[in-house]
């Protein structure tokens, strides 16, 4: 079915295809039955999918990338289409509009994605509100995905995270902090050991004076070096967060197939190009810490292969948003089906 659908997709403007497939899904669910009709055709339940993963229960270990749905728009969508977990952001204290566009543009040759989006949202109250008001969540593990706004000089940046934390904590599972995107300038300055140590420990500190709380995940860019990652794993000890996301999107543009007037647009690569490295660093961090926390695997995930080499790598869970792009939402379904027979 996507098959058929996906060159008209692919013929509009990628931003303004993302926003009316987006916008399309949410009024057929909310025709009679349009859930029911999706989870049919595009979930899947077995008991070998069932991930116990940082204190909290999946029902599968495939979920949505944050940057699909920054605002917590699509939550109760999504997870119709058969995701173990939503993870909704990035979100930034105050609204912003991002970068201008186009701010986003598809390397078809590459099957990739090129994105400078530049945290556009509509802050952290807003999404806030939105699951706060989730009718149907079920069993579904909803994450939260934290970066500070553009204006914010680094030297405030915790105060950013520390409010979005606070305004997110009743109403989402987990956390993650967003330190790695490209599009935001100076923001990888805070993968720095320096700074990253004092947002991780700020955060953890708060955590701990609540009675119940949240594991806090650190997503992390592919182009860090071994050392830097030596350094990721000194702070996730140190720290005692939860866990890491590998990968962001990559500013390396090596080996791509698609013309120049798209490879050189700036902002971060997504998509097939990024499979390898991600794995890479996937099974460097597990390897080199001895397994010692759980790592969320993202990048070029775009067949159940692709998928299960991760996890083989040492991820616990997966999350897709290119893949899903190019190849339909029955991906999460093939890749769980995949999941279950290797089970």
């Amino acid at each position: 079915m996507y098959k058929l659908v996906k060159p008209l997709f692919f013929s509009l403007d990628p931003e303004t295809a993302h926003h009316t497939v987006s916008g399309g899904l949410q009024s057929f669910c909310k025709v009679w039955g349009g859930k029911r009709l999706l989870r049919a055709v595009y979930g899947y339940d077995h008991p070998g999918l069932a991930r116990e993963v940082f204190g909290l229960k999946f029902k599968n270990p495939v979920g949505l990338a944050a940057g699909f749905d920054k605002n917590a728009a699509y939550v109760e969508e999504m997870a119709a289409l058969g995701f173990g977990f939503i993870e909704i952001g990035t979100v930034t204290p105050r609204p912003q509009p991002g970068n201008d566009r186009p701010r986003l543009f598809r390397l078809v040759a590459d099957e990739a994605l090129v994105n400078r989006m530049g945290f556009n949202n509509q802050g952290v109250d807003v999404a806030a509100d939105r699951l706060r008001r989730l009718k149907n969540r079920g069993q579904l593990i909803i994450g939260g995905n934290i970066g500070k706004n553009k204006l914010t000089p680094n030297e405030e940046a915790v105060n950013d995270y520390i409010t979005c934390f606070d305004a997110l904590f009743d109403v989402v599972d987990y956390f993650v902090v967003n330190v790695s995107s490209p599009n935001t300038p100076g923001l990888r300055d805070l993968q720095e050991k320096g700074p990253l140590m004092h947002i991780l420990s700020t955060l953890q500190q708060r955590n701990r004076k609540n009675d119940i709380s949240r594991p806090i995940l650190l997503k992390i860019a592919p182009d860090l070096s071994d050392s830097q990652l030596d350094d990721i794993i000194d702070i996730v000890r140190e720290t005692g967060i939860a866990g890491v996301i590998a990968t962001n999107t990559t500013i390396s543009r090596e080996g791509l197939q698609s013309r120049p007037a798209l490879t050189s647009e700036a902002g971060g690569l997504s998509g097939r190009p990024l499979t390898r490295r991600a794995t890479e660093v996937i099974r460097y961090l597990a390897e080199k810490s001895n397994r010692a926390f759980p790592i969320i695997g993202v990048g070029g995930i775009h067949q159940p292969d692709d998928a299960v080499e991760k996890l083989r790598a040492g991820a616990s869970l997966v999350q897709l948003y290119t893949g899903f792009i190019y190849e339909g939402p029955a991906l999460v379904k093939r890749i769980c089906k995949k999941i279950a027979r290797d089970h």
